[in-house]
Parts: structure tokens; C-alpha cells; sequence
């Protein structure tokens, strides 16, 4: 069988998937596979049948293109068990990245590499009607471990958040219900006493629309209200896709439709904690730049409130009531930042099926907001300088100029300064961006608002749940205020929203509701600390030094280490090493 069509969008492909769990195919192992462009489709693994990769027209999967053999590799199925084998091809066969050599096991979520193409592997079951509902803590696993596959491979993944009001047995209904139509690869989680969250990898914003669309229409006699959020439109990590779908599942109304449209974040409250005088010092400068329409430049670790500091600006400018748009850099790929940032005409690339206007369109009149600009590639920084200088930009694949009136603010964690000299980053765009710059200092440089942020925090997520008010065990506020935070305020919120929910039901927040980091944190020798800290001070050094040392290539930078690439992936994730892509 030779599968010469694909659907037009993996979008079509999930909806599918999701309206009928057993539309898609009927065997219990099945690929998602893409030919390197925007298309996708499904192939079955029948039990004791072959799936064949090659450029002959004789394969199951037929991939035209030079680096692929005519017979590269077969996936076969036995019961349960399924295995892929490289048929001795020219170029090679990946899993999961990583070359393989002879046969060798898969399991759901493997990804397979065929030249230009991938396929995912992918389970789904008859029995999915029995799928356990998992724990707040296997919840937070397994979307950490989907962001990082997200990131590693550029895969969309969705989070929906679910909140349930009604009869117990009418909820349960609801939620066995709406288990039915996930496929196995999907995670349905509890994340408190009347919340689901659901996990949705390979699932792009049009599919995570169905399932968001299914939640919102549950029995007669329940409420619900539904947030939803997308990787990477609406955040590079697990603590911002959960809090975006959360943020949304608040300004929900009960069994409202689904906005098709979720590119705006919510505005935040005015009532920011500031006790510290350094952070004192951060608002006034804040203040200072609102006044004038000079491009600023805020600077500060991963989390410590970049972005409140420039919603601040924002709000207190004149350009107050125009819009304010925000984009993270280091969500996009090379390929989608330019679309993203100056929009693209119909036909302008593959899948650019009608004209649309990007971030610097919708921001005109108002601020718009860049995030770790320090990711920008080198191509789309000197564009964005013109853009800034003649304050006109064409779209992608077009020729007409389009005037702009923007105020721009731009963050990052990165030395910028230091980038320009190791060349990642252009000094005139930097001179022009940085022409106001805020440093933002971080918490572990602030502990005077340690212990106000967490009591704020946790009265707000109390609320939101319809919990009580809890307070804190003296061993906790201990924990809180000796944890150096190397995440910032965003790790303070996400350990007191955990803590609220483990909680539940205790009155107040204990020690062993905390994170075991800090529990290791506070028993830890500070001599048996710094030891650590210092080792892992030389090797995150010894890896700068090799990309340095190869221009940023990873392939050669793992062979100066004598290990492999993703080994040195690994490491780079663990030391919060933005790859070059």
C-alpha cells in the first residue's frame, strides 16, 4: 500500500483523532508520519505486518528525496511489541535523534528520523475508558518531559484546564466522557479538588480548539469553564502553559464558547508587590521611561518580573489605551520569527494560505513587548533594526512598505553586551534597543519580598480554587525564606500554587508540601552546597567554552567533549543554555 496523499494539517489529522478516537485507525499502534513540510497523516501498524520506509514505490511510507535508500527501514509489529530495523540504508536511520544500528524496540512517543521525514509512534486502545486519572505530580513529569520533546523536535503540544461544578456523580460522568475521546498518548490529570487538566502532545491550536470546544459542553446540570493554552504561542515551559490555560480558565464564564482566538494574554493587576529598595529603584526608573517614547531594555534572570516591569511602562505611557502585544523569541523557530514579527503575504512560503499581519501590525499604536531578544538569529536582527530605523516593514514575500507606530521593550537573560563581542548579537541593534536599560534583580537579592510574595500568592490561588484561607507552618516560612530561588518569582508561584493544592484540606502549607529540592535545600551543608555549586560552575563553563571554541556548533563541541550530542543537549538544558539553533 502506497501512501501517496496526506491530510492537508496535522491540525486535520488531530480533529479527526479527537472527534473519534478510533477514526484514525483501527490497530492499537499507529505513526504520525510528516514529510518535512506542513503535512502529516496517519499509518497504521497492523499486528505482524510491515511498515516500510523508502524512495521505491513499493514502501509503505514512500519518501521522495536523494538522502533516502530505496528500501531504508521497517517498523514491524508483534502483539505489543513494535521494533524498527535500518535496512542497511546509505544514510542512516534516527531515534529519538540518536542513530541506530541493527533492530531495535519503540514505544508511544518514539520519534523516528527518515532523511527529511519523521514519524512519531503512537498508541491508542480500546480499553482507554479505564485510564486512571493521574496525580498533580505525574501531571507536572510528563509535561516537563513534553515541553523538552516540543522544543527537541519543534512539535506543537497543548494544556486544557478544566474546571468541573455539579453533582459528584454528573462530574465523574463528564470526565470518563471526555477520557473516552483522548487518544492514549494523552494525559488526564487531577489538579485539585474540582480541576483536570489535560496534557495534548502533537496537538496544535486548531486541535487543542476540539478539545477545548468538548469540555465546555458537558451534561445537563454542570458548569464549566475551560482555559486552554499552546506550545509555542503561549509559553516556552510547563509553569507558563499551565498558568496561561489557568489565567483563562479564571476570565472563563460558565459553559461559554471557546474564543477561536487566544493570541492575548491576560492583563495583569496593577497591585505589584514592591518592598524591597532595590526593586523600589526598579519601578521609579520604570516611571521614568513610561514618560518618553525611548526604546527600553530590561535585564534579569528567568522569572524575576521582566514582564511586569514592561506591562508597568506600558500602562503608565501614553500609548496606555493602544494595544500591548507580547512575544517570546525563544518560542519560534528560525523559520516562523520573521512571519511572527512582520507578517507575510498569501503564498509567501508553504502553508501561508492567506495574507496575515504580525506582532509589529498589531501593536501599531500601541507597545510591543519582545522577550529574550538575545535569541533573535542574526538575519532577523538586522531586519528588525530597519524596521526600527524607517519605522516601515514589508511581509514576508511581499513588496509593499507598511508604516508603523510602535514603542518598543525588550527583555532578556542573556549578557548582551558580551554577545556582541562573541558576535551572536549586532551592536548597532543593540545601541538601538538599549537605549533605557532596567536592570531587574533577582528574589535570592530580595528576600525582604520572599515571604509577601508567597502570602500573596497564596490567598489569590486559594480563591481561585474556593479554598479557605491557608496559612504556613513555621518550618515552611523557614523553607521559603533559606531557598535561593535560582527560577525567581515564577518558581515561588508555581511552588506555593503546588503547595495550595497538596494541601488541601490541611489548613495550612507544611514543609512536606514543598518541593524536595528544598527540603534538600534546608538539610544540605552550605560547604557540601558550594562544592556543588562550584562543579557545576567548571562544567557549565567547559561546555561555553567548546561552543565558543566551534562557533556554536553542537556536533563539533560534543566531539571537543568526547560525548555525544544529545548528551551535550542534556547538558545544556540542565545549565538553562539556549541551543543555537
Amino acid at each position: 500500500m502506497t501512501l501517496g496523499r496526506s491530510l492537508d494539517r496535522t491540525t486535520s489529522t488531530l480533529q479527526a483523532i479527537v472527534d473519534d478516537p478510533h477514526a484514525a485507525t483501527t490497530s492499537s499502534w499507529y505513526l504520525v508520519v510528516s514529510n518535512g513540510d506542513d503535512s502529516s497523516w496517519v499509518v497504521p501498524i497492523q499486528d505482524a505486518a510491515e511498515v516500510m520506509f523508502g524512495r521505491g514505490p513499493d514502501c509503505t511510507v514512500v519518501i521522495d528525496h536523494e538522502a533516502v535508500s530505496r528500501r531504508h527501514a521497517s517498523v514491524r509489529r508483534r502483539a505489543d511489541a513494535v521494533s524498527i530495523e535500518d535496512c542497511g540504508s546509505r544514510n542512516g536511520t534516527t531515534v529519538n535523534g540518536m542513530p541506530i544500528t541493527g533492530s531495535r524496540g519503540l514505544t508511544a512517543g518514539d520519534v523516528i528520523g527518515v532523511g527529511p521525514a519523521t514519524a512519531i509512534v503512537a498508541t491508542s486502545s480500546a480499553t482507554r475508558r479505564t485510564r486512571q486519572i493521574a496525580t498533580i505530580g505525574e501531571l507536572e513529569d510528563r509535561l516537563e518531559a513534553e515541553v523538552d520533546r516540543a522544543i527537541r523536535y519543534h512539535r506543537p503540544l497543548g494544556v486544557v484546564m478544566l474546571r468541573l461544578e455539579g453533582a459528584t456523580d454528573l462530574v465523574m460522568s463528564h470526565v470518563e466522557k471526555l477520557s473516552s475521546h483522548l487518544r492514549r498518548m494523552d494525559l488526564i490529570a487531577e489538579y485539585g479538588s474540582d480541576e483536570i487538566a489535560l496534557v495534548l502532545p502533537e496537538a496544535d491550536p486548531a486541535a487543542v480548539f476540539v478539545v477545548a470546544q468538548r469540555c465546555a459542553s458537558p451534561d445537563p446540570g454542570l458548569l464549566a469553564r475551560v482555559g486552554s493554552a499552546t506550545f509555542p504561542e503561549d509559553g516556552s515551559n510547563s509553569g507558563q502553559l499551565i498558568g496561561c490555560a489557568r489565567e483563562r480558565l479564571r476570565g472563563a464564564r460558565a459553559n461559554a464558547p471557546i474564543a477561536k482566538n487566544t493570541d492575548s494574554m491576560p492583563i495583569l493587576g496593577t497591585d505589584v508587590v514592591v518592598i524591597d529598595p532595590l526593586m523600589k529603584q526598579v519601578f521609579k526608573l520604570a516611571k521614568r521611561a513610561a514618560t518618553a517614547a525611548i526604546s527600553v531594555l530590561v535585564v534579569g534572570e528567568t522569572g524575576t518580573g521582566k514582564e511586569v516591569v514592561s506591562e508597568t511602562i506600558h500602562r503608565l505611557s501614553p500609548r496606555a489605551a493602544g494595544p500591548y502585544v507580547k512575544l517570546n523569541c525563544a518560542a519560534l523557530s528560525e523559520t516562523l520569527v520573521e512571519s511572527e514579527l512582520f507578517g507575510h503575504d498569501k503564498g509567501a512560503f508553504t502553508g501561508a494560505i492567506a495574507t496575515k499581519a504580525g506582532f509589529f501590525e498589531t501593536a501599531n499604536g500601541g507597545t510591543l513587548f519582545l522577550d529574550e531578544i538575545g535569541e533573535l538569529p542574526l538575519g532577523t536582527q538586522a531586519k528588525l533594526l530597519r524596521v526600527l530605523e524607517q519605522r516601515k516593514l514589508t511581509h514576508v514575500g511581499g513588496t509593499k512598505e507598511i508604516p508603523i507606530d510602535v514603542r518598543l521593550i525588550c527583555a532578556t537573560n542573556r549578557d548582551l553586551e558580551a554577545e556582541v563581542h562573541r558576535g551572536r548579537f549586532r551592536e548597532d541593534l543593540y545601541f538601538r534597543i538599549a537605549a533605557f536599560v532596567i536592570p531587574v534583580p533577582p528574589l535570592r537579592d530580595r528576600k525582604t519580598e520572599i515571604l509577601p510574595l508567597a502570602v500573596r500568592f497564596t490567598g489569590e490561588i486559594a480563591s481561585q480554587l474556593g479554598h479557605p484561607p491557608i496559612g504556613f507552618s513555621p518550618e515552611a516560612l523557614d523553607s521559603l525564606q533559606e531557598y535561593d530561588w535560582p527560577g525567581n518569582v515564577r518558581e515561588l508561584r508555581n511552588t506555593i500554587e503546588r503547595a495550595v493544592v497538596l494541601s488541601s484540606g490541611a489548613g495550612k502549607i507544611d514543609r512536606l508540601h514543598l518541593p524536595e529540592r528544598m527540603h534538600e535545600r534546608a538539610t544540605t551543608p552550605v560547604d557540601a552546597l558550594d562544592v556543588r555549586q562550584r562543579v557545576a560552575a567548571v562544567e557549565r563553563d567547559t561546555i561555553l567554552s567548546a561552543l565558543d571554541a566551534t562557533g556554536g556548533n553542537q556536533t563539533q563541541a560534543a566531539k571537543k567533549l568526547g560525548i555525544s550530542r544529545f548528551a551535550l543537549i542534556r547538558l545544556m538544558d540542565k545549565h538553562d543554555l539556549k541551543r543555537q539553533r
